[in-house]
């Protein structure tokens, strides 16, 4: 009888541990269309979300600042986040990668972060890069989030 008991417990846990792997794949509207990754892999309750960068949907760079481009970038990400019925209270993890350390920690940017993140500041890395996918690019932020 405890063999049986512990089949079925291991059978049990082997289909929640295959369900928890399952991976939906989405590209919310409002963003890029891309051809080569997905903006969004879901994984139960772990929302992955692929860089974000200071270019709208229609792939025009906000500004050449990098203050415009944080904006806009944290707009990007706020458009996946609402598309998941999330916010940036959600947001547990952030890569950020930029070209100049110097200029994203300039208080205009940190005013604008701030303004999306609040109180709710997730875990962070910041990295510097000479360059991002385009030259024009300043700022890329990926980030994982927790739905409840």
């Amino acid at each position: 009888m405890n063999r049986i008991l512990l089949v079925v417990n291991l059978a049990a846990l082997a289909g929640i541990t295959a369900a928890a792997q399952r991976l939906e794949r989405i590209n919310p509207s409002g963003l890029s269309s891309p051809q080569a990754y997905t903006h969004v892999v879901k994984a139960g309750k772990v929302v992955f979300i692929a860089g974000q960068v200071g270019a709208g949907a229609n792939g025009k760079i906000a500004g050449p600042g990098m203050k415009e481009q944080t904006e806009q970038a944290l707009k990007n990400l706020q458009t996946v986040l609402v598309s998941q019925g999330l916010d940036f209270s959600h947001v547990a993890k952030t890569t950020i990668y930029t070209t100049n350390v110097t200029e994203f920690r300039s208080p205009e940017v940190t005013e604008v972060r701030s303004r999306y993140f609040g109180q709710n500041r997730p875990a962070s890395t910041l990295v510097q890069i000479v360059q991002l996918a385009s030259p024009e690019y300043k700022i890329e932020i990926e980030a994982i989030a927790v739905a409840p």
